[in-house]
C-alpha cells in the first residue's frame, strides 16, 4: 500500500495564501509556483511538491548560501506543522539552486575523500542542514577508503569524513553550544 500523507498535510492553497501574504508583508518582489516535484536527483531529494520562485527579488532569496529561500522553506513546513520526517516532502527553488548546490556537495564530498585517503587525516565541513549532510554522506556511500559522520549539536552540526576503520574523535575548531546550566558563565 501506498504510503502518502492526508492531503491537508501538504495543501497547496493553504501554502499559496501564507507565501502570498508573507512576500506581500515583506515586500518582496517575487512570484511562485507550486507543482509537483520531478525527481532529478531521488536518491538526494525526493519532495512531492516543489514551490519555485521567480521574478526581481530572487537573487536576495539566494544570497548567502540561500539562507532566505531556506527560512522560508522552513517557515512554510512549520505552518503545515509537518514533522522532521515530514521536511522532505516539501522543496523550494529558485534558478535551479538545489540542482546546482547537490552537484557542489557532491563535487566537494569526492574532492574530501581524495584529500583524506591521501592524507589518513580527518576533513570537517562547515556546519551544515540536515540534507545538505546527506546529500555528503550518500555521496561517500561508495567509497570504502573514508567513512562519514554527522557530529556536533543544533546549527553546528556538521559532516566529518574519517579515514575507514579510524575511530570518531572530540570536534576541533568548531564553535560548541554553551553548556552548563542557563545563565552560568565559565
Amino acid at each position: 500500500m501506498d504510503q502518502q500523507l492526508p492531503a491537508t498535510k501538504l495543501d497547496t492553497a493553504k501554502i499559496e495564501a501564507f507565501l502570498s501574504n508573507t512576500l506581500k508583508l515583506a515586500g518582496f518582489s517575487l512570484n511562485f509556483q507550486i507543482g509537483k516535484a520531478a525527481s532529478l536527483h531521488a536518491d538526494f531529494e525526493n519532495p512531492e511538491l516543489v514551490v519555485k520562485f521567480t521574478g526581481a527579488d530572487v537573487d536576495l532569496l539566494l544570497s548567502n548560501k540561500a539562507e532566505l529561500l531556506l527560512a522560508l522553506e522552513q517557515l512554510t513546513m512549520e505552518m503545515l506543522r509537518l514533522t522532521a520526517n515530514e521536511h522532505s516532502l516539501i522543496q523550494f527553488d529558485a534558478n535551479d539552486y538545489r540542482m546546482l548546490r547537490i552537484a557542489e556537495l557532491r563535487l566537494s564530498a569526492l574532492t574530501v575523500a581524495e584529500k583524506v585517503k591521501k592524507s589518513r587525516i580527518p576533513f570537517e565541513f562547515n556546519p551544515m542542514n540536515s540534507r545538505e549532510r546527506r546529500i555528503i554522506h550518500l555521496a561517500l556511500r561508495n567509497e570504502p577508503e573514508v567513512r562519514s559522520e554527522s557530529a556536533g549539536m543544533g546549527p553546528y552540526r556538521q559532516v566529518v569524513v574519517y579515514p575507514a576503520g579510524m575511530p570518531s574523535a572530540p570536534l576541533k575548531n568548531r564553535p560548541q553550544p554553551p553548556s552548563g546550566p542557563p545563565g552560568h558563565r565559565h
